[in-house]
């Protein structure tokens, strides 16, 4: 049982182009799993889609297993948001009753697995286009994953009671519309929850759409490594270094 731990650790922890490409491997498979959701959703009820969903729910309960047995740390693993939300994915999987409904958290796993230290640092090591566009694709994630889960909530509060929201595309365009103040008007939510929904999201979600939107266009932190101290991120019109005061040329287009 110890060399299966340790093989394991190598796996899920490790530095050899092995554990990589394991890890990489997790990343295609949650890809694809979303995927599947995604193309479920318009199709409508199929028979294949409880088995399918079982079967990707086995993969997860051996992945979840597997890394709670080879976690260092279990008791901080097991109180983790992303435990508590593979935990829900897999539940979601489990019961076909609830699977229309809470399928949809399974993006929070892709989310997981791009936040994750590992991954990150197989992708500095293995990409110099991720070296170099790394904040702007942690932001895009962030933005992508965001719209992800307020189209889940539009969708599974809705569709069930709004003709107008059939599936998951008519939830996205009125979730698009309606982050970007556009308001089309052709889909609306008719009920009072819905509509306290639709004032939330214009209340809370719009705000929080324009500052990711603004992290990626107009960010307000850059990268530049101070030569003294190592410091790594700096105020977009900073001139010194704020740790050790070192006068820093960070390149800039100018003001626009």
């Amino acid at each position: 049982m110890a060399e299966l731990r340790e093989k394991l650790q190598a796996l899920y922890f490790g530095d050899d182009e092995r554990a990589r490409r394991f890890r990489y491997g997790l990343i295609v498979f949650d890809v694809v799993t979303i995927a599947i959701f995604l193309v479920s959703s318009v199709a409508g009820e199929q028979w294949w889609m409880i088995p399918l969903d079982l079967a990707i729910a086995c993969v997860l309960i051996m992945d979840f297993a597997a890394r709670l047995y080879a976690e260092r740390e279990r008791l901080r693993y097991l109180l983790s948001f992303t435990t508590a939300a593979d935990v829900v994915v897999i539940v979601s999987l489990l019961l076909p009753f609830f699977v229309e409904n809470l399928a949809f958290l399974r993006i929070a796993r892709a989310l997981r697995l791009l936040r994750s230290y590992h991954l990150l640092r197989d992708l500095r090591a293995d990409s110099p286009w991720f070296r170099r566009n790394e904040d702007i694709v942690q932001r895009t994630v962030n933005l992508g994953v965001f719209i992800f889960i307020v189209t889940s909530v539009v969708y599974v509060t809705q569709h069930l009671i709004n003709p107008q929201i059939s599936n998951y595309v008519d939830a996205l365009y009125f979730t698009i519309t309606t982050l970007t103040t556009t308001g089309f008007g052709d889909i609306t939510l008719r009920t009072p929850g819905g509509r306290l929904l639709a004032v939330l999201i214009m209340v809370v979600g719009v705000g929080l759409f324009l500052r990711l939107l603004q992290a990626i266009f107009r960010p307000s932190k850059v990268r530049h490594e101070c030569p003294d101290c190592g410091l790594l991120v700096h105020d977009v019109d900073a001139i010194h270094c704020k740790h050790c005061g070192r006068l820093i040329h960070i390149p800039t287009e100018g003001a626009s």
